[in-house]
């Protein structure tokens, strides 16, 4: 009898199934969203949260516990450096579910999980702002001139639009060339 076994097995043996939350909780770490079925989704919750929370304590014992249920040096020193100061005032809850439609091939639940703080949607793009481009710049790859370059080029500006306006009226008044018809397509 399976009473009161309440660990989800996801139809996988015992080294497939850790194999599995391992490779699911870095890509989460990573990229702070997957899309993933809900069963294993809640399976993960269970799986990273206490990960998440012993991040908080940024010690060698902490990050070796880590590293032994993920197993991937990139994830953990991203979850040390990154996640934990942004979770370090939250008491547990670290991760969302949202619920998506149906996948279309077995009709399986779906839903999106990701890290609550990491959502620049909801937080109303704090992070968004700072990716401002510092000065434009034109095609050829230099900067724009500023305001005050301008002011002090207007003075040569009418001379300009004198000499382009010559050059298109020269263009327009141009007989046009007629295409051939032997172009190739046949």
């Amino acid at each position: 009898m399976r009473h009161g076994k309440k660990i989800n097995h996801l139809g996988r043996q015992y080294g497939h199934r850790q194999a599995l939350l391992s490779n699911m909780a870095s890509s989460l770490i990573l990229h702070k969203r997957i899309n993933t079925t809900l069963a294993k989704a809640k399976a993960l919750r269970k799986y990273v949260e206490p990960l998440i929370t012993r991040s908080k304590d940024d010690s060698t014992h902490s990050r070796r516990i880590v590293f032994k249920y993920l197993q991937d040096k990139i994830a953990v020193s991203e979850l040390f450096r990154e996640v934990a100061p942004k979770i370090a005032d939250r008491p547990g809850g670290y991760t969302r579910i949202i619920k998506l439609e149906p996948r279309l091939g077995d009709n399986a639940e779906m839903c999106m999980m990701e890290l609550v703080d990491f959502n620049m949607h909801l937080l109303g793009g704090s992070e968004a702002a700072p990716a401002k481009k510092a000065a434009k710049t034109t095609r050829r790859g230099r900067k724009k001139k500023s305001d005050d370059v301008e002011a002090a080029d207007s003075d040569s500006a009418p001379a300009a639009e004198a000499k382009a306006t010559k050059k298109t009226a020269a263009k327009k008044a141009a007989p046009k060339k007629k295409k051939s018809d032997d172009s190739g397509d046949e």
